[in-house]
C-alpha cells in the first residue's frame, strides 16, 4: 500500500486496538466508491463526526466486479483508496475482497458502524458484532441527487447525444 493512510487490515487493527486503548472511539464504514461525488464526501464527513477516526473500507476490484457487474469498477481499487486517503474526513483506509465487510468489521471492531440511509438499519451487515461490544450503528441520510449509477447514466446519455 503506498500512503500511511492506506494499509492492510491486519496492519490497521493494531492501529485501531492502540487508540481504542486511549480512549478514542472508532468510526467505521464501507463501500465501492467507484466515482467519488459530493454525495460520498458529505457522508464520510458526517461519519467523521461520530468518533475519533474514521475507517473506510473499499471493496477490492473483483468484489466490485461480482456486486455491481463486470464493467465496474470505472476506477481501479488503488485509484479510489488514494482519493479517499486524500479526504480530510478519512483517517485510514483499507481493501477487502469479500463481497461485504463482516469479517473486516470482526477484526477491527470499530465502536460505531455507520452506513447511507439506502441501507435498512436491521440489514446494516456488521451490526450484530459491533452491538455485541456494546459499539452503535448508525444510518446516515442518503443524498438522493448523487449516485454513482445516475452519475455514470448521465455521462452515457451526453455521449450518446453528440
Amino acid at each position: 500500500m503506498e500512503s500511511e493512510t492506506i494499509m492492510p487490515a491486519e496492519d490497521l487493527a493494531r492501529v485501531v486496538h492502540d487508540f481504542q486503548k486511549e480512549g478514542k472511539k472508532i468510526v467505521f464504514t464501507n463501500g465501492c466508491f467507484d466515482i467519488l461525488h459530493p454525495g460520498h464526501t458529505t457522508y464520510l464527513a458526517k461519519a467523521r463526526a461520530l468518533g475519533d477516526m474514521l475507517i473506510v473500507g473499499v471493496n477490492s476490484d473483483s468484489s466490485v466486479r461480482r456486486l455491481k457487474g463486470e464493467k465496474r469498477p470505472i476506477m481501479p481499487e488503488s485509484a479510489r483508496t488514494r482519493l479517499l486517503a486524500a479526504l480530510k474526513a478519512v483517517d485510514f483506509v483499507t481493501i477487502f475482497s469479500e463481497d461485504n465487510p463482516y469479517e473486516l468489521i470482526k477484526l477491527l471492531e470499530p465502536d460505531i458502524l455507520v452506513k447511507g440511509g439506502d441501507w435498512d438499519s436491521g440489514a446494516i451487515i456488521g451490526r450484530d458484532l459491533v452491538e455485541a461490544r456494546g459499539g452503535s450503528v448508525q444510518s446516515l441520510p442518503f443524498i438522493d441527487q448523487f449516485s454513482t449509477t445516475t452519475i455514470i447514466e448521465e455521462i452515457l446519455a451526453r455521449y450518446r447525444e453528440k
